[in-house]
């Protein structure tokens, strides 16, 4: 071996050195990746908090999917009014004799959709002004927190209730729109945080001396490293984004057509159901908001021991 090598370098009693194989680096990469996604996954299954919370929600999606399909009745059939529930109407009737449970699974939909939608809006948003004023600075980041600043500072009712008085109608579409345009500052100043602390790392001056632009920089450095987080923010938009629908719904500034949990519960109160003792009415939508959003919130403490060894540990 050692007469092999010597020949190849031309030099008489060389010692053997060994190339790294081609790949090598680049093998031992992804094997970390898949060790570090084992591991997550590994204290995920083994979380109480992650597995009741995602478990509940679970069980709350497959009775917004499913629950028009086993219902006997659709919301636009009449019956007897103030029926309470019985094998034929699961959850009674409401005072124009609609069939609750139709309109409950169908406001389960309704709540979903809206809080994707506004969970959507605001992340995007609040991730594209973070990043922009975490990573540029200068006058950029002054002028991003000045309207961040103003956005926080406008009320989101009074807001919404001068421009309901010039829509005629309002869809689920707007009141998603509106939330996530109302709700993304908070975003965006976390991220823009998180932007200035990592910009100043090691890896990232790597890339910059590599000629690779400040856009590839933060989509392939600085946002993986801040994914996790991105990701329980996006879970806790989408609870309050639920949250702030159904308290529209309720003050019955929410979608003019169709119904949703709030706009259930804003009608039981308009006729009077709880002073009549129609508990059907108003329990079963409120019981479901409130299980939907603990869920949101137990599983997102869960994530968060998951991908914080700290947390894990104690």
């Amino acid at each position: 071996m050692s007469e092999q090598t010597a020949e190849s370098t031309g030099t008489p009693g060389a010692v053997p050195v060994v190339a790294p194989v081609a790949g090598a680096t680049m093998l031992a990469e992804p094997v970390l990746v898949r060790r570090r996604r084992g591991e997550l996954l590994y204290y995920a299954l083994h979380n109480k908090k992650l597995v009741l919370g995602l478990g509940l929600e679970l069980v709350f999606v497959l009775a917004a999917l499913f629950g028009p399909v086993i219902s006997r009745h659709n919301m636009s059939d009449y019956f007897l009014s103030n029926q309470a529930p019985s094998a034929q109407h699961w959850l009674g009737t409401d005072n124009l004799g609609h069939d609750l449970f139709a309109e409950v699974v169908n406001g389960l939909q309704v709540s979903y959709l809206v809080g994707a939608l506004g969970a959507l809006c605001a992340t995007v948003v609040g991730m594209a002004l973070g990043f922009a004023a975490g990573w540029r600075g200068g006058i950029l980041d002054e002028v991003l927190q000045m309207i961040t600043n103003i956005v926080v500072m406008i009320p989101s009712l009074v807001l919404l209730i001068v421009i309901g008085a010039y829509l005629k109608t309002r869809g689920i579409l707007f009141e998603g729109a509106f939330i996530g345009l109302t709700t993304w500052p908070w975003v965006a100043r976390a991220v823009r945080a998180q932007t200035f602390t990592l910009k100043s790392r090691e890896f990232v001056d790597l890339a910059r001396m590599s000629g690779r632009r400040g856009l590839s920089i933060v989509a392939r450095d600085i946002a993986p490293n801040m994914a996790s987080y991105l990701f329980l923010v996006v879970i806790l938009l989408f609870g309050s984004s639920m949250l702030l629908a159904a308290n529209f719904d309720f003050l019955g500034l929410g979608p003019t057509t169709g119904t949703s949990l709030g706009n259930i519960m804003n009608q039981s109160t308009l006729w009077s159901a709880l002073q009549l003792h129609y508990w059907w009415w108003f329990l079963p939508p409120g019981v479901l908001l409130t299980g939907m959003v603990a869920a949101l919130l137990v599983a997102n403490v869960g994530l968060d021991e998951v991908f914080n060894p700290k947390l894990r540990e104690q």
